[in-house]
């Protein structure tokens, strides 16, 4: 893959007062078309279970209603995955678990950094890079899992989203990254769902996983 570019994506007028998350950012890759995945794993990465597993079920329960075949990592990792730290070698054993069940595209979702309304006042070393693999971005920034003062006193969360193929016999390389930053943190519930709505609206409209209109069969999952 050539360098990655990053398309600032400003969105004017669609996220209205009440909603607490919006795209910031925004890059798909620029030989894809159309992707549709037989079946994808939705990864959220946050120290809480309980957070996890909202966004988790919140998120394929949306996918579904789009008719995407979406299942929730709660769902598929034993119940100890997350309870150490991943090595490069298991996360590739791991790949080979996902193909090996049907799935062709994980969609991984994170929390990369925090700033209040004045100053930064933390953020992961890894916030301004860019994955092209899944298992590099899992393997650097699985340690959001074990982080649990992380989350206080804060008021702009800076999240990432990112699209994963795992197609057999081809490179597991990123087909999407949105950046979306959520302003309401402390109400859990609605900043889920806000986000999600977000999430799904940008996979809708770039024509990745969620395909409304299919006019020519190449197109789809080409990559």
């Amino acid at each position: 893959m050539n360098k990655l570019g990053i398309c600032s994506l400003l969105i004017i007028g669609l996220l209205s007062s009440c909603i607490s998350s919006e795209l910031v950012e925004n890059w798909k890759h620029p030989d894809i078309d159309t992707f549709e995945a037989q079946k994808v794993l939705v990864i959220g990465i946050t120290p809480e279970d309980d957070h996890r597993r909202t966004f988790e079920r919140k998120l394929v329960a949306a996918l579904k209603r789009k008719h995407v075949n979406a299942v929730r990592s709660f769902e598929f990792f034993e119940k100890n995955f997350t309870a150490s730290q991943k090595s490069e070698e298991e996360l590739i054993a791991l790949e080979g678990s996902l193909l090996e069940a049907g799935f062709d595209a994980i969609l991984l979702s994170k929390v990369l950094g925090v700033e209040d309304k004045v100053t930064v006042v933390k953020a992961y070393r890894n916030l301004d890079k860019t994955f092209k693999r899944f298992k590099d971005d899992y393997y650097k920034n699985q340690e959001i899992y074990y982080d649990k003062e992380y989350y206080e006193a804060y008021q702009i969360f800076h999240a990432e989203s990112s699209l994963y193929c795992i197609c057999p016999e081809k490179e597991r390389e990123l087909i999407w990254r949105g950046s979306i930053d959520i302003t309401e943190p402390e109400n859990i519930k609605k900043a889920v769902s806000d986000y999600v709505n977000v999430l799904i609206w940008a996979l809708e409209e770039q024509q990745l996983l969620i395909i409304e209109e299919q006019t020519d069969e190449t197109s789809i999952n080409k990559f």
